[in-house]
């Protein structure tokens, strides 16, 4: 799972409106972030452990500017499909979507306002305006999205400045972006009148947007998720007994930024630790024998990574570890198999619990205590999700993790997660599956 997101003075639009249907799922576990190791050290410049892993990142373009323009000529049609003139968004993972630029979210509201004719302009504090032309206009060498920006000062603050640029743009069903903040909504609400803003819709339109992955979407992500793989195998090559699961978590970071990876996050779990999904590493030390979960990723050009891999760190599983880690992989293969354009997401969810209680293993959430998986894109964690709930219809395109997992407290958990993405009669994976509970690979 991905770094846990900013901590906003206002709740997102996201928490306050209930979109239904699966649309918008729940966010990651609070607190997870304090079990990631999530350092952003230098890369190695040779010569120490993990020297062998070389930046990758030549080999996968990064999304243009062109591509960008053009995702805004599609949310403009997604827009006009659903009767909807604009859409406004604050900095972040959408903006960066469609701008290949953010803003860092203060109390000062800066934002972006895509049209449905594709056009767009920016709104933002006067005193910022010439920092905000410069991150608009890009370089030469690397040319931003530009377009109108309307300031607003101190003393009048952001929602007339804006409501009055939406009014001359003929303006008059407004969708909000799921993550903007709920404050800054009903302070233009304030002015706008609540009758022009349609919060609800903003989910919708995203998931229209972002859901479904292009080629080259798909080919990044793909290599993100192949070298999670390779960082987390060429990081267990180094491990030796006595080390902490902190001290593991810092090789595979530093895996993770060899490889070309910003942000790099992982848990490293041993033995009594991995039972908790997302628990905290301890100060146990690694043992011959011992029971390692390490759940990994990062952003690369872009786009998430999330990977996990259970196994015993050299040695053999006891037979109720082995047992556990064989239908754990058996409830994933399950998954996968029904896994295809048109199939309901809580029917893949349900085909991997049905397959562990085949097995042998509780029904429900007894054991298998959290959803099979999330969508991935730029975002660690977007829609859809594979949970029992959801009635989202999958479609070519789409990305979601296939993590099923059994825990057992104050014993042992086992996950495998891998990504998966739709295709047009029924999925791929990215990267191998685990084959063995002794080896990550």
């Amino acid at each position: 799972m991905p770094p846990e997101r900013e901590v906003s003075p206002f709740p997102t639009r996201r928490a306050l409106l209930g979109t239904g249907a699966g649309l918008v799922a729940a966010a990651a576990v609070p607190g997870c972030a304090g079990a990631r190791s999530g350092r952003e050290d230098e890369r190695d410049a040779g010569g120490g452990p993990l020297a062998e892993l070389g930046d990758r990142r030549g080999e996968v373009e990064p999304i243009s500017p062109s591509e960008r323009a053009a995702r805004r000529q599609r949310l403009g049609e997604i827009l006009s499909g659903r009767g909807l003139d604009a859409l406004l968004l604050e900095g972040g993972p959408t903006m960066r979507y469609l701008a290949g630029m953010s803003w860092g979210r203060s109390e000062r509201f800066f934002g972006l306002v895509v049209l449905a004719d594709g056009s767009h302009f920016w709104i933002s504090p006067a005193f910022e305006e010439g920092r905000a032309r410069l991150e608009v206009d890009g370089s030469a060498a690397a040319p931003g999205p530009g377009g109108e920006i309307v300031v607003w000062q101190e003393d009048e603050y952001f929602a007339r400045p804006l409501a009055a640029a939406l009014e001359r743009h003929g303006v008059e069903r407004l969708a909000i972006e799921p993550s903007l903040r709920n404050g800054f909504a009903v302070r233009l609400e304030a002015v706008t009148g609540a009758e022009r803003i349609d919060g609800p819709a903003g989910a919708e339109v995203v998931v229209a947007l972002r859901a479904r992955k292009d080629e080259h979407e798909l080919a990044i992500l793909r290599k993100a998720n192949e070298l999670t793989q390779l960082a987390i195998q060429t990081a267990a090559r180094y491990l030796v007994p006595g080390m902490t699961g902190r001290e593991i978590a810092g090789l595979v970071d530093k895996a993770h930024r060899n490889l070309g990876f910003s942000s790099p996050w992982n848990l490293s779990l041993i033995g009594p630790a991995a039972a908790l999904p997302h628990g905290d590493p301890d100060e146990r030390h690694l043992a011959r024998g011992d029971l390692l979960l390490v759940d990994a990723g990062g952003e690369f050009q872009g786009y998430q990574s999330d990977q996990t891999r259970t196994w015993i760190f050299d040695g053999q599983p006891t037979a109720e570890i082995a047992k556990a880690w064989n239908a754990v992989r058996d409830a994933q293969l399950a998954a996968f198999e029904v896994t295809a354009p048109g199939v309901p997401c809580g029917d893949v969810d349900r085909a991997a619990r049905a397959k562990l209680v085949e097995l042998g293993f509780q029904g429900g959430y007894a054991e298998f205590t959290h959803r099979l998986g999330h969508g991935i894109g730029v975002e660690g964690h977007e829609d859809p999700y594979f949970d029992g709930g959801s009635t989202v219809a999958l479609a070519p395109g789409m990305t979601l993790s296939n993590e099923p997992g059994l825990y057992f407290p104050g014993r042992f958990g086992v996950r495998l997660e891998d990504v998966v993405a739709i295709t047009k009669d029924g999925a791929e994976h990215f990267g191998a599956w685990q084959s063995a509970p002794t080896s990550p690979a």
